[in-house]
């Protein structure tokens, strides 16, 4: 129980690891998925390529839209591509890093589908059964069939129950061809996303580090101002609805005391600590004047505090001049009484 107590407190630690937790369960879920699948091939000249390239692409489709859907930074990522600019510029590199951050983790599951679905052969049976070269592995020369009928009975392989082509093709010999082709496919698959994945990971240091840093620091810095910032709303409209209450209440006791209807009054011990945290904006109108200019106008990434006049006029145009001092030179003087 600890053990996952600690994967629980790993995944949270921070954005990335929590998605990457997310995409590796979505990862186990297609494999679960796919062995819980009934595959059932129609056996039809015209359908089964069909339904074989759909189970093999459609889903890996859907789990690679989920990947975004469960992605917090979607949202994220839409707004600041979508707001104005403001006092803060955006910056493209930082978009194009979440987008790419969130494809690769979204990538995950749809390349374990596909990677399961070509190994297990089933798709491959069934889309490409009609494709086999009969010349090569059976009897092309059999008597009574035309090419329809042939197409007919090849698109029955993945049927075994119903298959009556063994005169011009065993069933074993082709579910075995086309197995061994899915198969090879399917390593090929896994050895080109892990090659991918490892040039990816070795190469782009060598190239765009400082970039990508830059890049990846000011990713988590939104998510990060994100999460601040609905807090410290959450934190007002607490303290707002806090306030709003008390001086309902209040009201209430003064027209009860005003019926004659003697009431014992207790001061709120939380009311100025709860309109303290109002921070002066006290009304409905200020509060969305305050939201519209939060999303239209971002205040500017820059923390110094505003430069002080001093004694010769500099009002901080530039940096202020600077005199290096000359070093004092102390003389120390000794009696002696003799």
């Amino acid at each position: 129980m600890d053990k996952f107590r600690m994967i629980f407190q790993f995944f949270q630690s921070n954005q990335e690891s929590f998605m990457n937790g997310i995409c590796g369960i979505m990862a186990l879920a297609s494999t679960q998925m796919y062995s819980a699948f009934d595959f059932n091939c129609p056996c039809l000249p015209h359908y089964n390529l069909a339904y074989g390239l759909g189970i093999l692409l459609v889903p890996p489709f859907i789990l690679f839209l989920l990947g975004f859907v469960l992605n917090n930074n979607i949202s994220m990522l839409a707004e600041e591509w979508r707001r104005p600019q403001g006092q803060r510029g955006k910056d493209p590199a930082v978009l194009r890093y979440m987008f790419c951050s969130m494809a690769q983790r979204a990538m995950i599951a749809p390349a374990v589908w596909v990677s399961v679905t070509l190994l297990d052969g089933k798709c491959i049976t069934c889309a490409f059964c009609t494709s086999l070269p009969v010349e090569t592995l059976g009897n092309a020369s059999h008597p009574h069939l035309s090419p329809g009928e042939i197409q007919r009975v090849l698109a029955r392989i993945p049927c075994k129950e119903i298959y009556n082509g063994q005169q011009l093709i065993a069933n074993e010999v082709a579910v075995r061809y086309l197995r061994c082709i899915s198969q090879a496919l399917g390593w090929c698959f896994v050895l080109l996303i892990t090659t991918l994945a490892f040039l990816v990971r070795s190469l782009r240091p060598c190239f765009s580090q400082a970039a990508f840093l830059k890049s990846r620091y000011w990713s988590h810095y939104i998510d990060i101002e994100r999460k601040l910032f609905d807090e410290t709303c959450a934190e007002h409209a607490r303290s707002f609805a806090k306030v709003c209450i008390q001086q309902f209440f209040e009201g209430m006791s003064t027209d009860l005391v005003a019926a004659r209807c003697h009431l014992p009054r207790k001061a709120p011990v939380d009311a100025g600590e709860a309109a303290e945290k109002l921070l002066g904006i006290t009304d409905r109108g200020t509060m969305n004047m305050a939201l519209k200019s939060w999303h239209r106008c971002k205040p500017p990434l820059h923390l110094h505090p505003p430069a002080l006049p001093t004694g010769n006029g500099w009002a901080g145009e530039g940096q202020p001049p600077t005199h290096p001092s000359a070093p004092r030179r102390e003389t120390a003087a000794y009696y002696s009484w003799v």
